[in-house]
C-alpha cells in the first residue's frame, strides 16, 4: 500500500540545533515559553517506542499570543513514507499542503513509521502525550487523519482511543466492522475510490455501514468511480473539509 511516492514538492530544509532540528525545541519550566520555530521542523519523541521521529508544523502566528490555544492534526503516512529519514514524510499530502498554504491554521505533527513496522497505538499515545504537554494545543480540537496504512492507523487509533479526537478523516484505509458501534457518535469523513487496486474500497464501505447500522449519524462519506488508489488529493482539496472539521469540539 504504497500512498505518495509520486508526490514532488521543493525540499523544507531542516533547521539545526536550538531550533528544531537536533531535537525536541520545548519551553524550560518555570520561565517564560520561548518563541518556537514556526513553519515545519524536526522532532523527537522523548520517550519513543516505535516513533522515534516527526515533523512539526507551527502557523506563523504561533508565537504572537501567548494564551491562544491552537487545533492540532495528526496525520499519519503511507507505507511509502516509512524508514529512518524524517526528510521523507515531507511529501506526505497534508505536509505538502501546509507548507505550501500561508493560510494553514493547525499545529500539523506527522510522526514517522520505520520502515519494518506499522502505525502502533503505544507509540502513537506517546506522542499525543508529548504534543499536548509541549503545546499550545486546544484540548478540545485535535483532530486525525491518513492514508492507506494511514487510513489503516487512522481506524485502529478511533476505535482503540475514541475520545482522543474531536473529528477524523480516513483516506483509503480499512478498520474492524466488528467493532464500528464504538465510533458511532464520532464525526467521521471519509474518502475511497470505486477502482482503487491497493486497498480495496470495501473497506471503507464496511467501516461506514457498520457505523450507520449502528445509529451513527456523523459519518460521511465520499466515494468517486476513478482515481485509483489516490483518494487523497481530492480529500484534502475537498473546500468544506475543514470548515466541516472546525466545527467539532470534544
Amino acid at each position: 500500500m504504497s500512498c505518495g511516492r509520486d508526490h514532488e514538492v521543493t525540499p523544507v530544509p531542516t533547521p539545526g540545533p536550538g531550533t528544531g532540528g537536533g531535537g525536541t525545541e520545548t519551553p524550560n519550566p518555570g520561565t517564560p515559553p520561548a518563541p518556537l520555530t514556526t513553519g515545519l521542523t524536526a522532532q523527537k519523541v522523548n520517550s519513543p517506542k516505535q516513533v522515534t521521529d516527526f515533523l512539526r508544523y507551527l502557523p506563523a502566528k504561533y508565537n504572537e499570543d501567548p494564551n491562544k490555544k491552537w487545533p492540532v492534526i495528526f496525520s499519519l503516512h503511507s507505507v511509502g513514507e516509512r524508514g529512518d529519514d524524517i526528510n521523507i514524510v515531507k511529501r506526505s499530502a497534508l505536509v505538502v499542503k501546509a507548507v505550501k498554504d500561508a493560510d494553514f491554521r493547525y499545529i500539523l505533527i506527522a510522526p514517522q513509521c520505520k520502515v519494518t513496522s506499522w502505525w502502533d497505538i503505544p507509540s502513537l499515545e506517546v506522542l499525543y502525550a508529548q504534543v499536548m504537554k509541549d503545546y499550545k494545543v486546544d484540548p478540545s480540537r485535535v483532530y486525525l487523519t491518513g492514508m492507506s496504512m494511514g487510513g489503516y492507523g487512522v481506524w485502529s487509533w478511533m476505535q482503540a482511543k475514541p475520545d482522543r479526537f474531536a473529528a477524523a478523516v480516513p483516506i483509503c484505509g480499512e478498520g474492524s466492522p466488528d467493532k464500528g458501534c464504538i465510533l458511532k457518535d464520532k464525526p467521521l469523513w471519509v474518502f475511497h475510490n470505486a477502482d482503487d487496486p491497493t486497498v480495496p474500497v470495501k473497506g471503507s464501505r464496511d467501516m461506514v455501514n457498520a457505523i450507520e447500522a449502528c445509529g451513527g449519524k456523523l459519518v460521511k462519506y465520499s466515494e468517486s468511480a476513478t482515481g485509483g488508489h489516490d483518494a487523497w488529493t481530492r480529500a484534502y482539496a475537498e473546500p468544506t473539509l475543514f470548515t466541516w472539521m472546525d466545527q467539532y469540539t470534544k
